[in-house]
């Protein structure tokens, strides 16, 4: 019989570890993403406390390959949800300072999106597509 508690011990404190895991709060603040698009560098956060449903501000660092701020012309911000067949219109992101750009984008529902951010500019074009789930 004691074996038997052990084992009903055991795996009770295994499922609390992963239900503490799971529900466990990640300590807000938007993750920030950062990938090659074209000849530029770019890095995505979602202000606050990352992607939800609804408003949400996108904020852009855009460098150059050698680690210098960039100054494309035109940022498109373009926020799809493929798997459902959604996408919505394009934003224009405004530049903040050098390198930095904000575009307002608007995610109807919770799930895994995807924003892709085309850029044009003197070092020429080139895109990237970031994931990003609202909640």
């Amino acid at each position: 019989m004691t074996a038997r508690r052990g084992i009903v011990a055991m795996a009770a404190i295994v499922i609390a570890a992963l239900a503490v895991w799971w529900l466990w709060p990640d300590g807000g603040g938007a993750s920030v993403s950062r990938m090659a698009a074209g000849p530029y560098q770019v890095a995505l956060s979602v202000a606050g406390d990352g992607a939800r449903t609804g408003d949400n501000t996108v904020d852009l660092e855009i460098l150059t390959a050698q680690g210098d701020p960039a100054a494309p012309e035109k940022v498109i911000v373009a926020p799809a949800m493929p798997q459902m067949g959604h996408a919505l219109p394009t934003a224009t992101a405004t530049a903040t300072g050098p390198g930095h750009y904000r575009a307002a984008v608007n995610l109807p529902m919770p799930g895994q999106w995807e924003i892709t951010v085309q850029l044009s500019g003197p070092q020429g074009s080139g895109s990237a597509t970031f994931s990003v789930r609202a909640n």
